[in-house]
């Protein structure tokens, strides 16, 4: 993959520790994730064959799962949820003013046109404490309230990725989209009836960073028609080729699990899913071939161990395998390797001498520019994603001529809004930063405007920065 990375010098000293809250690893990369369950419902395509939700649970999860056993305890009721885990997340000491939504449970999009407003809507209400009268005011409320959505993530099938679901997904105020990808095969999407192509993945990625959006791709090793040689070479086209090239990703090994089609067929067809052994080995050659602009989300699904029929039933291998890389001395570039939130954790020492690093590439037709605040060990402090979209596949008039930031994040344990430590990486001015050198980016190459994709509530911090609101994103004349 070509790249080029260019390095500058940050005066900017800093002393860092961990704070201590109950489970720090939940906010400590600067936000704190909040999990919403959507109500059962089967997929328009029918059953994928690893997936083993039944009448009551959505398609792919089982009533154990975590995320899951809470909505049922409040009968997927969306408000509910969101009330009930603020109250968890404060008594935890997770600060909640800086709250990313994911919403889970399946295609989102493939719900009812009414119950996407109304679910979107009652989470707005229950992070502002009030009932709004609609989805848009519901919004406007949460600019300034107690607990601001900051980023907001979708689960979404490739072939719903059309003009007018990305125009839909913008006004609910999703910044994210996880698309389940599983592997770049055509032939094994029909033997387990995924029901969409590797074009569609092609086009929905291009389709989403043209709108600003961060892309997460879901990938599955170990599928029927697959084997570890398959596997490994089709992860490395993921970003070898500038086709698709994604932001995050979620590595999720293929298991047999009660009640899925693939548990009633695996002898029939004489299946079997990876051991631990080969598992391990997989997914180790995967992370070690991770550019530096990608963050592994999550390793292995949150499946009970009395649900695995076959396959890997360890939900730690990830913190096995980071392990092992340390204790081998294994440089990985992946993100939540490098933050320094995760590095304090394990106990290392951290320079505070940081560069900025800036590596270019091209994806899906437009250029990007990662911009990383880093140390002299490559320990990661902030990141921007700045993209020149392919001008031709622009939906949203708001963005006609704009260069797009994609995302901005600064790393470490979060803090409230206004909070400030000067032992984390949070509030250092690290973001304005960032923004700036952006702007300087995108105004060299001839852009008049820049427009960022802003969580709702992150749309004041962008007002202070010049930016102002143009359709549902914050846009500044350069």
């Amino acid at each position: 993959m070509k790249q080029k990375i260019n390095s500058v010098y940050i005066e900017k000293p800093l002393s860092l520790n961990a704070n201590h809250v109950k489970k720090p690893t939940r906010s400590i990369s600067g936000i704190t994730p909040l999990t919403v369950v959507l109500k059962p419902r089967k997929c328009e395509h029918g059953t994928c064959i690893f997936c083993p939700g039944g009448d009551y649970v959505p398609q792919s999860y089982t009533d154990k799962s975590p995320a899951i056993m809470r909505a049922l305890a409040w009968a997927f009721d969306p408000y509910k949820q969101v009330q009930a885990r603020l109250k968890t997340l404060k008594a935890m000491n997770h600060p909640t003013e800086k709250i990313e939504l994911i919403v889970l449970g399946g295609t989102f999009l493939q719900y009812d046109l009414e119950y996407q407003y109304y679910f979107i809507k009652r989470c707005f209400d229950a992070l502002n404490g009030k009932d709004a009268d609609n989805l848009k005011q519901a919004k406007k409320i949460n600019e300034i309230a107690e607990h601001r959505c900051v980023a907001m993530c979708i689960e979404n099938r490739p072939d719903n990725c059309s003009g007018k679901e990305i125009k839909r997904m913008r006004e609910f105020g999703a910044t994210r989209v996880e698309l389940g990808v599983q592997i770049l095969d055509d032939d094994i999407y029909k033997k387990i009836n995924r029901g969409h192509s590797v074009q569609d993945v092609i086009e929905a990625t291009k389709k989403l960073k043209d709108a600003g959006f961060k892309v997460g791709y879901h990938i599955m090793p170990g599928l029927p028609g697959s084997n570890i040689e398959k596997d490994i070479t089709l992860f490395k086209q993921v970003f070898n080729d500038d086709r698709y090239r994604p932001d995050q990703l979620k590595l999720y090994p293929c298991q047999i699990v009660a009640d899925s089609p693939l548990a009633k067929i695996h002898k029939l067809i004489k299946y079997k899913p990876y051991d631990e052994k080969q598992t391990r080995y997989v997914l180790s050659e995967m992370i070690k071939i991770i550019p530096r602009y990608c963050r592994v989300m999550r390793v292995m699904r949150e499946f009970p161990q009395e649900y695995t029929i076959q396959g890997v039933k360890r939900l730690d291998l990830r913190k096995d395998l980071e392990k092992q890389f340390r204790d081998e001395n294994i440089r990985l570039d992946e993100i939540r390797y490098r933050e320094i939130g995760f590095v304090l954790k394990h106990g290392e020492k951290v320079s505070s001498d940081l560069n900025l690093n800036i590596l270019e590439y091209n994806a899906s037709k437009g250029k990007e520019f990662f911009l990383e605040i880093v140390n002299k060990n490559d320990i990661l402090f902030g990141l921007l994603r700045l993209r020149f979209p392919d001008k031709k596949g622009i939906i949203l008039k708001e963005l006609k001529n704009c260069a797009l930031i994609r995302e901005l994040h600064v790393y470490g344990q979060a803090l409230n809004i206004g909070e400030k430590s000067e032992k984390d990486s949070q509030h250092q001015g690290f973001g304005k930063w960032l923004m700036e050198k952006s702007e300087g980016i995108a105004k060299k190459a001839g852009y008049k405007k820049i427009a960022v994709i802003s969580g709702v509530g992150v749309r004041e911090y962008y007002k202070k920065l010049g930016y102002k609101l143009e359709g549902e994103y914050m846009v500044k004349e350069l």
